[in-house]
């Protein structure tokens, strides 16, 4: 059987590699095709290589009557219709991991540029001058670095860091203390990791959490004379904060390859000479332009005589009759999964995703990849999808497990989640009311009917008079209105939960306040 493989942007040949040794591939490259063209000629191709160039709109995808999978050589597949790709079937890969050692150099080289001055040294000598007294260094040797973002960059950062005999401390909402023993690297807190850390690197996904992580009050807490480097995503450090640092000394120095927005060529911070910085070029090597191709590559090979893929984006097809009735649940699951993340304490060891009632006798595998996709995301943020979220649980050595039984607890059919961590178990239940939607019906061992939407608030109190209103009084001081409230209680006078809908977010120091009220054991936020 012969596959016609079209690329339709510039990859290299040493890129494509992998399809030119396969057998019963005929590949044709036409990087000049107008959107009117691809869409006459789509119809003929197994497959589709792209870049950021061409767009694979929905109307393309339509026209790919014989599409079997589109493969885009790099991270983003914002050119992409995901929607439309599902829908008809077709899987999307991308190559996640194909920039990992590019970006990790180049933070290096970074971080030795800002220790020994050298860009600021080199364009003092462009201008005719021999100055070695401004330009003196530091040693990285024996310092620590403070790596905020444990993934896969992180760690290649950190490698290459006790390679030059620094200490590292590192952070990640997924690195235990075990694992991080295991990693040769000291375990902390974001609040321990900039107290500690003479040179302080990102590599963080850009999230509402992330976003100004590195901020003013962080700035404070730092060393004197602590510098930094971001090589991961603009907006993880408050760029004025950052600046207002470095005039009143107690930042040495900055190393910035990214930007909040870019281009990037007018911000004060560019006027002050303990600033170096790069235009985006963590990824611009020609190996990793390479590695991308051969990755999306290999996967299309794969794909194409196997049905397996290392890096897909999109949910795999399944039977129409079994997407029609579990499709509806598709979205609580996500939700279901987000609230663990925000309620549980801890780095997730294992999730067991139970079925009960009608959803037992049908495929819940898609389901559980949308739950386990909402209690990674706010980690991870968009790299999660449908599909590769499983994967990512396995990479991170989160075991999931999923179980069933026609015992439905009075419901038709009854999603159960729980996550254990080293601090304990959390678990929430949810259920489709017919006409209504989605509903949160279980949190632990209680009992409640909550709406899985918008800004929701749990609080663990004791069951007293009072509380309540205590409560009440402290969210409308800070101006916080209340839209709903479920509350569940084990036994008069016993524990108790308040579950409340609310308008707004509420801030860490109100979080703090509510903590401190009297019979309050805890609140958490919990965003969905």
């Amino acid at each position: 059987m012969t596959f016609n493989i079209l690329i339709s942007d510039p990859l290299s040949e040493d890129g494509i590699f992998p399809l030119r040794e396969a057998e019963g591939f005929n590949i044709v490259v036409d990087t000049a095709l107008t959107p009117e063209q691809l869409g006459e000629k789509i119809g003929e191709f197994d497959a589709l290589l792209v870049r950021s160039q061409t767009q694979v709109t929905r109307e393309i995808i339509e026209k790919g009557s014989n599409l079997k999978i589109i493969g885009r050589a790099g991270v983003g597949v914002d050119n992409i219709d995901l929607t439309a790709a599902t829908e008809r079937g077709i899987i999307v890969v991308n190559a996640p991991d194909g920039n990992t050692n590019s970006a990790a150099e180049h933070s290096i080289a970074m971080l030795m540029s800002l220790a020994r001055n050298i860009p600021q040294a080199f364009h003092s000598l462009k201008n005719k001058k021999w100055d070695r007294k401004t330009f003196i260094g530091v040693e990285v040797k024996n310092k620590t670095l403070g790596v905020l973002g444990f993934g896969r960059i992180g760690q290649e950062v950190a490698f290459r860091a006790k390679g030059q005999r620094m200490n590292v401390i590192a952070y990640d909402p997924f690195l235990t203390a075990e694992k991080a023993e295991k990693l040769g690297v000291q375990f902390g807190s974001v609040e321990d990791v900039i107290k500690a850390a003479d040179f302080i690197t990102v590599h963080t996904p850009l999230l509402k959490e992330t976003r100004h992580l590195i901020n003013k009050e962080a700035f404070e807490k730092m060393k004197d004379g602590v510098q930094i480097i971001n090589c991961a995503r603009g907006g993880i450090i408050d760029e004025d904060a950052l600046y207002d640092a470095i005039v009143a000394g107690k930042v040495a120095g900055a190393a910035l390859d990214v930007f909040e927005e870019e281009p990037f060529v007018e911000h004060k911070l560019l006027t002050l000479p303990q600033v170096i910085a790069t235009p985006h070029l963590g990824a611009s090597t020609v190996e990793a332009q390479e590695i991308v191709a051969i990755d999306v590559s290999y996967d299309v090979v794969s794909f194409l005589q196997n049905g397996t893929v290392k890096n897909p984006v999109n949910l795999s097809s399944v039977p129409k009759d079994v997407l029609a009735k579990i499709e509806p649940f598709f979205n609580l699951g996500e939700q279901l999964g987000s609230f663990l993340s925000d309620l549980a304490e801890g780095v997730p060891e294992e999730v067991n995703i139970t079925y009960s009632g009608e959803l037992a006798n049908l495929d819940t595998r898609p389901l559980s990849r949308n739950a386990i996709k909402g209690l990674l995301k706010s980690k991870l943020g968009e790299s999660v999808n449908d599909v590769n979220a499983k994967f990512l649980a396995d990479r991170l050595g989160i075991t999931v497990n999923e179980l069933k039984t026609s015992k439905s607890k009075g419901f038709t059919s009854l999603i159960t989640v729980e996550m254990r961590t080293a601090t304990g178990t959390r678990k929430v239940a949810g259920t489709l009311l017919n006409g209504l939607g989605g509903r949160i019906v279980r949190v632990d061992d209680f009992i409640v009917d909550v709406i899985p939407s918008g800004y929701l608030l749990f609080i663990r109190h004791k069951d007293q008079p009072g509380a309540i209103g205590r409560v009440g009084t402290l969210l409308a001081s800070e101006g916080i209105n209340i839209a709903a409230m479920q509350v569940g209680r084990s036994e008069i006078g016993g524990d108790a939960i308040m579950m409340i809908s609310i308008d707004k977010h509420v801030e860490k120091s109100g979080i703090e306040q509510l903590k401190g009220l009297e019979d309050i054991f805890d609140a958490t936020p919990i965003d969905l």
